[in-house]
């Protein structure tokens, strides 16, 4: 048998291309106009209505611009709609500039801590490999915020506002992903050569000084005490002066994080349902809480969602940011694109598939903030909070359909309030630990 492509076959795919009409309606159509504008689908364009039978208000929309820190703006943006709610604001924002240079910092000292327990790992080995990555980037996961705030917790966006590097932080990440792998490679070889554990130790605390100082320049120190100072609707001027970050989060968000749980809609043959996992070597903070999820049948995560909408509390969720979406329009429907009709091909992998291939997992965090029920309490869509700025959508808001809900939907953040007895339960199994690299352990 012949193994190469030969021009015997090439003057049959050519044939057959010139041959097909449709196939040179499509080339011309999408060199002309670009493939994802030429097949999209006008029904499913007139499905998107922002109208929504649950919708909570927000304040205004949040942009993270050329930063990966979407997850750090879904939790703040769930945590201000407390802020606004309870104070009576139009709007009120809290920092994300203040929880980007703690996790930088928890993040470097987690990925010297993983260095330092993998010695006897040989560097060109898929472990070590894997953690000199990427091992500092923006991205995060719902505990990990969680660990952020419960130890340092957050501040007013005026208190430690946006700066050229927050705002864009490409930049930063490359001098510090260096720094961090030239670290490495100075306790490999330290220890190499004998080097007791202690002293380290010791070094990673003097590696950790040099980047608490890389991160003051770039992003400026953080305030140790911040004033709330804020007027509401009817003109009434709220002042509180010299809280310290963790005292402004007990007052004025008051949420007890421990309370929320990670739901996950993982459908591979490796991850049963209604089992608790974890995933190796993920996390910030070294002493927090390791990151823990509940996998279960999506209908599971959806009506848990809906509980908590109805209760008036937004949800934060993630999800895979990039099939079947309309940035400017502010659409997430499967139907979409005609993108089968269009190369007469059929795409038939299934969400299990498309995660243990690589198709597909969690990129980007958003949060719930309504959803259209119908008389028998089915959604049929979602009101989505992204943090992309006014510009997409409909003033930032997003419509996902209860389809794209189904097939690219990941994870979901309620309070444990919401969950069966069963479910509760699952919390006190066995938990799995899953590979580092295990498609669960994407970072929004």
């Amino acid at each position: 048998m012949n193994h190469s492509i030969t021009p015997d076959h090439l003057g049959t795919y050519s044939s057959d291309f010139n041959a097909d009409r449709a196939s040179r309606v499509a080339r011309d159509a999408v060199m002309s106009g670009g493939l994802l504008n030429s097949c999209k689908n006008p029904a499913a364009i007139r499905r998107a209505n922002h109208e929504f039978s649950l919708s909570l208000k927000q304040g205004k929309m949040t942009n993270q611009k050329q930063s990966g820190r979407c997850w750090l703006f879904a939790a703040t943006n769930v945590m201000r709609f407390r802020i606004i709610k309870s104070c009576n604001l139009e709007n009120f924002e809290l920092s994300q500039s203040y929880l980007l240079f703690w996790d930088k910092l928890e993040k470097s000292n987690w990925f010297l801590e993983n260095i330092l327990d993998t010695l006897e790992e040989p560097v060109e080995g898929r472990l070590v490999s894997y953690l000199l990555t990427d091992p500092v980037c923006d991205g995060g996961q719902w505990d990990m915020a969680v660990n952020l705030i419960n130890k340092y917790g957050v501040v007013p966006k005026y208190s430690m506002p946006e700066s050229s590097i927050s705002s864009g932080t490409r930049e930063m990440n490359r001098v510090l992903t260096e720094l961090l792998r030239n670290d490495a490679c100075i306790l490999r070889d330290l220890a190499s050569q004998g080097t007791h554990r202690q002293t380290l130790e010791e070094k990673k605390a003097a590696m950790l000084n040099d980047i608490y100082r890389m991160l003051c320049i770039c992003l400026g120190e953080p305030p140790k005490t911040v004033d709330m100072e804020a007027r509401d609707k009817d003109g009434n001027f709220i002042q509180e002066i010299g809280l310290t970050p963790r005292e402004f989060f007990k007052k004025y968000v008051d949420m007890d994080l421990n309370d929320y749980i990670s739901l996950i809609n993982a459908p591979t043959a490796d991850k049963p349902f209604h089992r608790r996992y974890t995933v190796r070597m993920l996390g910030n903070v070294k002493e927090g809480n390791p990151i823990c999820y509940i996998n279960l049948p999506i209908e599971d995560l959806k009506k848990a969602a809906i509980a908590q909408l109805k209760d008036g509390e937004p949800v934060w969720f993630g999800c895979d940011m990039g099939p079947c979406i309309n940035r400017d329009l502010g659409i997430m429907d499967t139907s979409l694109y005609d993108l089968s009709d269009f190369f007469q091909l059929d795409l038939p992998m299934t969400k299990g598939q498309r995660l243990d291939y690589g198709q597909s997992l969690m990129t980007h965090a958003m949060v719930f903030q309504g959803v259209n029920l119908t008389g028998d309490e089915t959604p049929t869509r979602w009101r989505v909070e992204n943090s992309w700025g006014e510009d997409p959508g409909q003033k930032g808001y997003f419509i996902m359909s209860d389809d794209w809900f189904n097939e690219y939907m990941y994870q979901v953040v309620v309070n444990k309030k919401y969950l069966t007895k069963e479910q509760l339960d699952i919390l006190n199994t066995e938990t799995i630990a899953l590979n580092p690299w295990d498609p669960m352990g994407s970072l929004a």
